[in-house]
């Protein structure tokens, strides 16, 4: 299957996903999701180092999960006012899907999407539904100056009998939730004029992506992603299923028994071990927190004996040392790593004053090895200050720590 046909099924497991809030409180821009009413396409929200991106840092699946829980972290946490752009604790933007959908181990933002900033891409000539592809990326922009930019995804192409093109689909990540918009050619070429936006063809994939393949980390994850899971009716953790958790966090485990089969005991598991059987615990939110990293099971005993289906989690350490707050402009930088039931796979560096300044350092096997890697020095060039995340992954998903530096002359 060429890559553009894997882009655009990737694209719309996210864009056709269906999934019902089970409770209030669950945040969108400028309110609330409804109980009870049926939504397409994942929720938008700029979690980025605090919240969970959907495909990315979490699968799809524990998205799903944490729906079906009403003492998630979809309806008890609210990003808004503390995450800029945010809402919802877990979400998708819109480069995170074009990004998810291209393929990429880490999502790369709008503004870098483009030939100005990557290899293996091309502006389309002319700018108009005709020379439309699937697979294109459209690029709106910023109004003004370090403003915010927006990305598209081409997804289908219509022609008629003498090969013109009639109609053009564009699934996109963006409030409320992911859209999916099918214009005439005529209206396709008026979004086209309309804030200047850029139709981008990339010419090759790798080119494009860089060192950045998903094939090379264990997310995304598109086995896992489109396929139909098995959501737990009687218990389910405060972030959902099948999630990795910081050690030392807590973690909630929330007895539904929605079937109101009646529960025994509630049993926790690390590997083949049990950590703990609480006996008739009652329907309700049970919190503990462990402190030995591990991949971790919990499920019920039923009154009748038998066992509900498992929730599966992981408790893991992810953390990074850098050498000082301060590092002089032009000199290479190390950071010291520390890990556990996890893998640290990625240092990203986003300037805080240039939204296109973003960097990533793939880890390698070496580095994990010897605890540390090398940050060249042409990466905080430009810079007087850097966000700078390290994400860890294991087979539950992914985990991020932010800390700042000054990058001084």
């Amino acid at each position: 299957m060429p890559w553009q046909e894997k882009s655009i099924e990737y694209a719309r497991i996210m864009s056709r996903v269906k999934w019902t809030p089970v409770a209030d409180g669950m945040p969108k821009r400028g309110g609330h999701f409804t109980a009870g009413k049926e939504y397409s396409g994942v929720p938008y929200s700029s979690v980025k180092h605090v919240g969970r991106y959907i495909g990315f840092d979490i699968f799809l699946k524990t998205f799903l999960a944490a729906v079906e829980n009403p003492e998630s972290v979809l309806y008890t946490e609210n990003l808004y006012g503390k995450v800029s752009n945010a809402e919802c604790y877990y979400g998708k933007v819109c480069s995170s899907y074009t990004s998810y959908a291209l393929q990429c181990g880490i999502w790369y933002v709008s503004k870098i999407h483009g030939p100005q900033f990557r290899d293996g891409v091309t502006i389309v000539e002319p700018q108009t539904a005709q020379a439309a592809s699937p697979g294109d990326v459209i690029y709106t922009p910023p109004k003004k100056k370090n403003g915010g930019s927006h990305v598209e995804l081409v997804t289908e192409v219509v022609r008629n009998e003498a090969g013109k093109v009639t109609h053009v689909r564009v699934e996109e990540s963006r409030p409320q939730t992911t859209s999916n918009t099918l214009r005439s050619a005529q209206a396709f070429d008026s979004h086209l004029a309309a804030r200047n936006r850029e139709l981008y063809r990339i010419t090759d994939l790798d080119a494009w992506r860089g060192g950045n393949k998903a094939e090379s980390f264990l997310f995304p994850n598109y086995e896992e992603d489109s396929a139909t899971p098995k959501i737990n009716r009687v218990l389910l953790l405060d972030r959902g299923d099948w999630v990795p958790y910081f050690k030392g966090q807590a973690v909630k485990f929330n007895v539904m028994d929605r079937d109101n089969q009646g529960v025994a005991a509630l049993v926790i598991k690390r590997g083949d071990e049990v950590v703990e059987e609480i006996a008739n615990p009652g329907k309700g939110v049970v919190e503990r927190s462990f402190d030995n990293c591990g991949d971790y099971t919990a499920h019920c005993v039923l009154q009748d004996g038998s066992l509900s289906q498992a929730c599966e989690f992981a408790v893991c350490e992810l953390d990074f040392k850098l050498p000082a707050s301060e590092v002089p402009r032009g000199t290479p930088l190390e950071i010291e790593l520390t890990s556990d039931n996890m893998n640290a796979i990625i240092v990203y560096f986003k300037n805080s004053s240039d939204g296109a300044d973003e960097h990533n350092v793939f880890i390698t096997d070496d580095d994990r090895k010897s605890g540390k890697v090398t940050i060249p020095a042409s990466i905080m060039q430009n810079a007087n200050k850097m966000q700078v995340w390290l994400i860890g992954e294991n087979r539950y998903g992914r985990l991020k720590q932010l800390q700042l530096i000054k990058v001084v002359d």
